[in-house]
């Protein structure tokens, strides 16, 4: 318990959707405020002014680390009013006398970044064996045809090649998925890429920052909007492409143990890794040797398909030499001298199987025995052998290179998600308004402003509170801060989607709206302001093209991304996010799984920008829904019909509100008595007299109980 000024004003804002700043996810915090440096509070904050405070053992410091903020409760007439945290500031000093500590309250909510930091997806547990599947064609096939409650999916995207279909065509070698039996054609399996159900990330994020794990609370989100009866986030998925082009698995070697001495005995016992890893046997050397030319020979009858190669000095990477196809030989490693003693190891990577009639490494030199030179070649190589590339695709090693909490963020922002933490420490989100997605099981029912949470908690109540307001001053101001608000994804680099760009003049799946009262683009230009707010989304957003037959233009059931930029190479982006369609019965889709075998198959999983291909509500499965935040024409039906945006389901109410020529910002003081401010939520209402308010922020000075209010009047 610490030491107060007994007149210093703690000031607290509370906040949770912001008609200044839409975008941002709020917590309660307050002002900096000041404590006396009080025996008290010299304890609890260990003297932080004097920085020689160490410990006597170790001499480390011992003192209070104010990088870190603390745990902390703030107590009105000695019942807790809110948890948080609360951040060191600073200290004052007069006459070199410490005076003053300087701290900042934070609300419970704050907890996420300051847990989350900058770590990365690729640092998540991925504990399961279901996150490590081995990558051959058998996989990737399967995947193509699962969805329902499956957690790793193979969606019809193509990290490089393009694909087309025309029926008659039969040219073996040729990308034309239409299936002719016994004609080598069609999309390449090892084109493909996995990917993750969003959900298992929401599950892995909690699995990962736990108690158990040696954090100070559970990360734990509740079921209002990330659970598996909604399907409007549950079938959502992210492609697992952290690099452009093919799937690559440089850190996936196996472990090599067996050595050979230097210099090796003739015809030494060669040793060949598992997987896509082929080891030419392990070489111990001492300095005592002198090695004048070591030449590494790579012989194979394969000219088209790359293979890189490393070599590794005790476990660790020595040398790398890029990707190339057919025959090559490296003098000398490049040129890379031999400085140390250790086991050296050579390994071949691969995208596709490569058959070697040989891989030989010949070393020339000196060597001594009882201090005699002795010239010696030796050689060390294999027989024929091939690659492969069955290896395992570890999720963690293949997700995008993106942090959690830019993951978490652009979740938030996509769907207008609000965060707050309840009474038992599960941080709720839930959508601030769901305005057409109430025929979805637990989505519409629990929009934060007129709906209780999942649990049936959080109902909104309506506060008359007319006699707790100074009437002697007030402000009426303007609620419109800007001229236009802009809802657009950061990666639109993909090739379709600059196409679109390119074609229609506006950015694919962007909107624009300025004040139509529809929620469509365009509106008045309301020129009182000029400034443009931007919600910007950090995700990949892909325009997926339907195939039509090109030999009579016939619609195909085939749709298929496409991950290269404008001038057609390999795209990375920013991660991809879409929604999982699978579906049986289709077109028949021509797939190469290599090694001279073909399939045709009529079930595979497309990818889409809508949840479902049907917008007719009342066919089973039909839905509207999709994530675009425009109503952009359907890559798929070819039509304007799937009308439940982004912008329209969980945006549109909330700002065309904000645009209404009849919304105010009402700027008031009050006195709210302990009930209310104990009692109220920033979903209920204010009513004045007989008109009602949300809140659009509140400040109460905790001392006194005087609240500095910001009231929307409802329109």
């Amino acid at each position: 318990r610490l030491d107060l000024f007994k007149d210093e004003s703690v000031s607290l804002t509370q906040t949770i959707q912001n008609v200044k700043d839409v975008a941002k996810i709020f917590t309660s915090f307050t002002k900096t405020f000041s404590l006396p440096a009080s025996s008290t509070n010299n304890k609890i904050f260990k003297h932080y002014y004097n920085f020689d405070i160490v410990n006597n053992i170790d001499f480390t410091q011992s003192g209070f680390d104010a990088r870190i903020k603390k745990a902390a409760t703030i107590e009105l007439n000695t019942i807790p009013y809110k948890t948080g945290r609360i951040k060191l500031e600073g200290v004052s000093l007069k006459n070199n006398v410490p005076h003053t500590y300087k701290i900042t309250f934070f609300g419970n909510t704050v907890e996420l970044p300051d847990i989350l930091g900058e770590d990365k997806l690729g640092s998540l547990l991925f504990s399961s064996a279901d996150y490590n599947i081995p990558y051959n064609q058998i996989n990737i096939r399967a995947r193509m045809g699962q969805l329902g409650n499956s957690k790793i999916i193979t969606p019809l995207i193509t990290h490089t090649d393009s694909i087309y279909y025309k029926s008659g065509e039969n040219i073996a070698g040729t990308n034309n998925v239409h299936y002719q039996g016994g004609t080598i054609k069609g999309l390449k399996i090892k084109q493909l890429k996995f990917a993750i159900r969003l959900f298992e990330l929401i599950l892995e994020i909690e699995t990962k920052y736990t108690i158990a794990n040696g954090y100070a609370n559970n990360i734990l989100f509740s079921r209002d909007f990330f659970n598996t009866t909604n399907p409007i986030f549950y079938n959502l998925y992210m492609w697992l492409h952290r690099k452009s082009g093919p799937v690559q698995a440089q850190q996936q070697f196996a472990a090599v143990t067996s050595v050979v001495s230097f210099p090796a005995i003739n015809n030494p016992t060669v040793v060949i890794g598992v997987g896509i890893n082929v080891t030419v046997p392990a070489i111990a050397f001492t300095q005592g040797n002198q090695v004048a030319s070591y030449n590494l020979t790579f012989e194979t009858s394969n000219n088209t398909d790359e293979y890189s190669v490393s070599v590794t000095l005790n476990g660790s990477p020595f040398v790398s030499f890029a990707a190339a196809a057919g025959n090559r030989t490296i003098n000398n490693l490049g040129g890379q001298a031999l400085v140390a003693d250790g086991v050296m190891n050579v390994f071949v990577t691969s995208s596709n199987s490569i058959a070697f009639t040989k891989v030989e490494w010949v070393f020339q030199g000196v060597f001594y025995t009882n201090n005699t030179p002795a010239s010696y070649t030796d050689t060390i190589n294999t027989t024929s052998f091939s690659t492969t590339n069955n290896f395992e695709f570890l999720v963690k090693e293949q997700i995008p290179d993106v942090s959690i909490i830019s993951f978490l963020t652009g979740l938030f922002k996509m769907f207008s998600l609000v965060a707050y933490v309840d009474d038992l420490g599960t941080i709720v989100v839930r959508p601030l308004e769901a305005t057409n997605a109430s025929r979805y099981a637990n989505i519409g029912n629990v929009s934060y402003y007129t709906n209780p949470d999942i649990s049936g908690n959080d109902t909104p109540i309506n506060y008359n509170v007319s006699q707790f307001i100074d009437v002697t001053k007030s402000e009426v101001n303007i609620a419109l801060p800007y001229n236009e608000v802009v809802y657009a994804y950061e990666g639109v680099g993909s090739y379709f989607s600059k196409l679109h760009n390119q074609l229609a003049g506006s950015e694919w799946g962007a909107l624009s709206y300025s004040g139509d009262p529809a929620g469509e683009p365009g509106g008045v230009n309301f020129n009182a302001s000029t400034e443009i707010y931007k919600v910007l989304i950090p995700f990949e957003h892909f325009k997926y093209e339907r195939l039509i037959d090109a030999s009579n233009n016939n619609d195909t059931d085939i749709q298929w991304g496409y991950s290269v930029n404008e001038n057609q190479q390999p795209y990375i982006g920013k991660p991809l996010i879409f929604y999982a369609i699978y579906r049986t019965g289709l077109t028949p889709l021509s797939l190469d799984l290599g090694n001279n075998s073909l399939v045709g198959l009529t079930a595979y999983t497309i990818p889409s920008n809508s949840l479902s291909l049907n917008p007719d509500l009342s066919a089973t499965g039909g839905s509207k829904i999709n994530i675009n935040f425009n109503n952009e024409i359907n890559e798929y039906t070819r039509t304007n019909d799937f009308t439940d945006t982004l912008f329209k389901v969980y945006h549109s109410e909330y700002i065309i509100d904000v645009f209404n020529s009849t919304r105010r910002i009402t700027k008031l003081t009050s006195y709210l008595p302990l009930k209310i401010l104990y009692d109220f939520k920033l979903n209920d209402t204010f009513q004045i007299n007989t008109q009602k308010y949300i809140i659009n922020s509140i400040t109460t000075n905790l001392q006194n109980g005087k609240s500095e209010i910001e009231l929307l009047n409802k329109v």
